[in-house]
């Protein structure tokens, strides 16, 4: 929280912004914050790719923290991703709020102990059902929500999963396809292994970007981008889990 009283939030920026996202939405952050934050808020972002880190002694002045997908491995070795570990682990010992989306789930999965690595199934791409554990009552971010549904679509795009979660750490949600598409720590770290900010022309772009670089095969490409159509991501769902954890919802 600022000097005035406003909630503030962080974002750990793992990513380029695509030309796509910048001329439509004039960056990730923006979709982010679109996403995820309220009027009233202050927002910075920290391109953490760039080796762009908040200092110490800013980090108590944060209510909570959200790590982007990325291109990278989580489990690579390059020295931001290094130094990014490093910053989770503080925000863990400071029982700071810490979202994770996609690498950002990754990571902080590793960060704090946990184990991951290629998905055993290959890319996963497109709009993936996402089952829930039965009794996630404990979790005070999830009780605010008027209707809590058994399962819930979200957009997804990763070749990466976790494999292992952290000690301490319980999964909240798993898809045919990913075993760990959710896990918390206590009320204070979530990951979520989809895109609950993504729009589904950012994902149709993003396809199109991954083959154009053989990525991804063409007809593989086509094929994904063929059964979008009609499918709808659960996208206030998915919003109203984010912004109940990084809020701090209390139970009623």
């Amino acid at each position: 929280m600022d000097a005035s009283g406003k909630k503030r939030y962080a974002l750990l920026l793992a990513a380029k912004d695509s030309a796509y996202v910048k001329k439509i939405y004039g960056g990730y952050f923006n979709v982010f914050v679109e996403a995820f934050g309220d009027e009233g808020e202050t927002w910075d972002i920290y391109r953490v790719i760039d080796g762009e880190f908040p200092g110490v002694k800013e980090l108590d002045g944060y209510d909570g923290f959200v790590i982007s997908g990325s291109p990278h491995d989580a489990y690579g070795n390059d020295p931001w991703i290094l130094r990014l570990c490093f910053l989770l682990q503080t925000l863990d010992a400071m029982q700071k709020r810490v979202l994770g989306i996609c690498f950002g789930h990754q990571v902080l999965c590793r960060a704090l102990g946990g184990r991951v690595g290629k998905a055993y199934g290959g890319w996963d791409i497109g709009v993936r059902k996402v089952s829930m554990m039965e009794d996630l009552s404990q979790y005070k971010f999830l009780q605010g929500l008027e209707e809590f549904p058994h399962s819930a679509l979200i957009i997804e795009c990763h070749q990466d999963e976790v494999w292992e979660v952290p000690s301490g750490a319980e999964v909240l949600a798993f898809s045919e396809r990913t075993g760990v598409e959710m896990f918390a720590i206590g009320d204070h770290v979530l990951g979520i292994q989809g895109h609950p900010e993504y729009t589904k022309d950012i994902l149709h772009n993003l396809i199109d970007q991954l083959a154009n670089k053989s990525t991804i095969d063409r007809g593989f490409a086509d094929d994904t981008k063929s059964r979008l159509e009609g499918a709808e991501p659960d996208r206030g769902f998915w919003e109203k889990v984010c912004k109940g954890f990084l809020k701090g919802r209390q139970s009623h």
